[in-house]
């Protein structure tokens, strides 16, 4: 579904060349749910928003569903994007003005869904979040668990292939986080694919498949099944920048 294959991605200044990533390799398959954690700076917020086609690779290959996205123009990239993938965010990113259903909806008119289409998909996703009775409601009249459950419905409603989640529980008391997490883990039992950066170490047991981005460079250390995050993380080999 998603394969990068060397993929390094430098910033150039005048004086300074920085490598947020180094030869990075993953394949990701339809219906997996990956946990990426690492340090500040090592690179997985990079890795994030490549996959997620917001920013371009300077070499290496990346396609995702077959399509080779080095030679798309940024049209064609947008468009894939809105077609492929759906974003969960820290900071939740709702309209503090429009209520549930309207914040929903914002994306759904931007890509063309006709009213009676996005009706049904607004009302299905907030029935798969537990909102069906708060759609009139604004996001401040919510909880942080419940806005970020919105923020999921959202994500949802465009019919994505798969998540990125950037901390979608960073924001959240430790209930609501697990509770965040049940549901997310329910989204990818009924089929989604899901790509979750997170600082929580508890969470990130809890994926299927857990990797570490160090430096720049990726462990995945699932196979690791006798030791704990921490530990493999201690051990992860550290590249010089």
């Amino acid at each position: 579904m998603l394969s990068m294959k060397n993929i390094s991605k430098v910033y150039q200044t005048e004086k300074v060349q920085t490598h947020a990533l180094r030869d990075f390799n993953l394949e990701v398959e339809e219906g997996e749910f990956i946990a990426v954690t690492g340090p500040s700076g090592s690179g997985k917020t990079t890795f994030l928003n490549i996959a997620g086609m917001l920013e371009p690779f300077t070499s290496g290959e990346f396609s995702l569903d077959g399509v080779d996205i080095g030679k798309l123009n940024d049209n064609q990239t947008a468009d894939l994007r809105n077609q492929k993938i759906g974003f969960i965010f820290q900071g939740f990113n709702l309209i503090p003005d429009l209520n549930l259903y309207e914040n929903i909806e914002v994306p759904l008119r931007y890509a063309g869904i006709k009213r009676s289409e996005r009706k049904l998909r607004i009302e299905e996703c907030l029935e798969k979040v537990g909102l069906a009775s708060r759609a009139k409601h604004l996001p401040q009249q919510l909880s942080g668990g419940q806005q970020q459950r919105v923020a999921i419905a959202r994500a949802l409603a465009g019919k994505p292939r798969f998540l990125l989640a950037d901390e979608p529980t960073g924001n959240l008391d430790s209930l609501m986080a697990r509770q965040v997490m049940e549901l997310l883990e329910k989204i990818n039992e009924d089929g989604s694919t899901i790509i979750m950066v997170t600082h929580d170490p508890e969470l990130a047991r809890r994926a299927p498949r857990n990797i570490q981005v160090v430096d720049g460079q990726l462990a995945d250390f699932t196979m690791y099944q006798n030791k704990t995050i921490e530990a493999i993380a201690a051990s992860a080999p550290v590249v010089e920048a």
